[in-house]
């Protein structure tokens, strides 16, 4: 008998997963489901309602998990196994991590460790306004470009820095703010368009990735930015409009995401946990400047 089904949404992105909650857990649904995520990018299961116990269950049988934001308000700390995503003052402090969320990203882009592999979410409390988690396949977008953009792009390294992702938020950012993001983080070199151990290629981009190495910043950066634009076209991107108790998956490595803004004092509340990557994507750039 069929476990599971997945029923996919869009052409390049998007599955919904249909289980029974007592089975989610078994080995040959958790493969399904990692079968799933290569071909659908993201999952949802609709209103699930896992509790955290049953997350951390679901995550571990998954892969191995990873924290990379422990030390962040919210994050996963010597007592937390999950990290708390919220605007709500009294659990954050320090809204910036979250704010930043409102663009386009990939988890983990700014830390010298494999890319992790899969973000997962728990809605806790939704927002009545906003609030909603898109979704772009950088795996359909570099496949969709033209053969000679392809060939343009295919040996481009990036600069990606976290005060880059940060950016966005201030019209002139605080000089402590910009050693607090800067300490933070490392800043990587990552390839434009990352061929995978099965060999299919992504693009790796975001607010993060700050500078095209071997041109000007302004050249650089417009590239960025055209292919951001490209690979949020609706073709290739899924909005996710978010129910009490649903549960998403996404591919961190050939999947960006954003939130639309919501009301900061609306106590929106997502419970995330991340599985480990086995792909060291990039170098730290000192790496490359003391070669």
């Amino acid at each position: 008998m069929t476990k599971v089904t997945i029923e996919p949404v869009k052409e390049h992105i998007g599955g919904i997963v249909h289980v029974d909650r007592a089975h989610v857990c078994d080995d040959d649904v958790v493969e399904a489901c990692r079968e799933a995520l290569e071909d659908r990018g993201v999952l949802v299961f609709p209103r699930a309602n896992f509790s955290d116990a049953e997350q951390l269950s679901f995550t571990d049988k998954f892969g191995e998990r990873v924290s990379f934001t422990g030390t962040v308000p919210g994050g996963e700390g010597e007592s937390e196994e999950l990290y708390k995503i919220t605007l709500d003052a009294e659990t954050n402090p320090e809204p910036e991590y979250v704010l930043g969320t409102f663009f386009w990203h990939m988890d983990g882009v700014t830390i010298d460790q494999p890319l992790p592999k899969a973000t997962m979410l728990s809605a806790r409390k939704l927002s009545p306004t906003g609030g909603q988690t898109q979704f772009a396949s950088t795996f359909a977008a570099y496949d969709n470009l033209p053969d000679e953009e392809k060939q343009a792009i295919d040996d481009l390294k990036v600069i990606h820095r976290m005060i880059a992702s940060m950016r966005p938020l201030y019209l002139e950012m605080p000089a402590e703010r910009h050693e607090r993001y800067t300490s933070m983080a490392t800043e990587m070199v990552h390839p434009l368009v990352w061929t995978q151990s099965d060999g299919r290629k992504s693009l790796v981009i975001g607010t993060h990735a700050d500078e095209v190495m071997g041109m000007s910043i302004s050249e650089g950066r417009a590239l960025i930015a055209r292919l951001t634009e490209w690979s949020a076209q609706p073709a290739f991107t899924y909005s996710h409009e978010w129910q009490d108790g649903d549960f998403v998956v996404w591919n961190n490595c050939g999947v960006m995401h954003r939130v639309i803004p919501y009301d900061s004092d609306c106590g929106r509340m997502m419970h995330r946990t991340t599985i480990m990557g086995s792909e060291r994507l990039g170098v730290p750039l000192k790496q490359l400047e003391n070669a």
